[in-house]
């Protein structure tokens, strides 16, 4: 699939319908990127007017001209901090998972990084979550848990794993 798989990185505010329609649609599927079922429309586009601005790559996946994936990748802007970049967001349609995209997207953040000079990525996700065997595969090393982290839905909460990986 991955041939018919494009990666395009967003400018400006012309598709965040169809990024807001995603949002709502993985927070539903029980992704946990810091939202809680139902989110309402106005609520996902809200988010998305947010996340563009400086220091932020955000980066989608294209299949059919159809949004499937997306990922953003903040380069932190700190001045001790400048060589160093996180993974945020990391999201998959349901109906296209399995297929890649979540690893196109990741080795295409990680390029990015690199041509921005930034030699370390960290980034976190819920413990038991599937994406974290995508990053082993990807060579991320766990830094550590953080208990009880993100709520679910149903009020239970679950630890986050804290990754980082060295790309120069």
């Amino acid at each position: 699939m991955d041939k018919q798989i494009r990666i395009e990185q967003i400018f400006s505010e012309v598709h965040f319908n169809e990024l807001a329609e995603l949002l709502a649609i993985v927070v539903e599927d029980g992704a946990s990127i810091g939202f809680l079922p139902p989110l309402s429309n106005t609520d996902a586009i809200d988010y998305w007017k947010t996340v563009l601005g400086p220091g932020v790559v955000l980066l989608v996946a294209k299949l059919n001209e159809q949004i499937v994936g997306s990922v953003q990748l903040h380069l932190s802007m700190k001045q001790n901090g400048r060589h160093r970049a996180e993974v945020a967001k990391l999201m998959t349609h349901p109906n296209f998972r399995r297929n890649g995209i979540g690893r196109i997207l990741m080795e295409k953040a990680e390029q990015i990084a690199k041509q921005e000079q930034r030699s370390l990525i960290v980034l976190d996700t819920r413990e038991g979550d599937p994406s974290n065997n995508l990053y082993h595969s990807l060579g991320y090393i766990e830094g550590g848990r953080i208990p009880n982290y993100a709520m679910s839905a149903d009020g239970t909460l679950a630890a986050t794993i804290l990754y980082y990986k060295n790309v120069d």
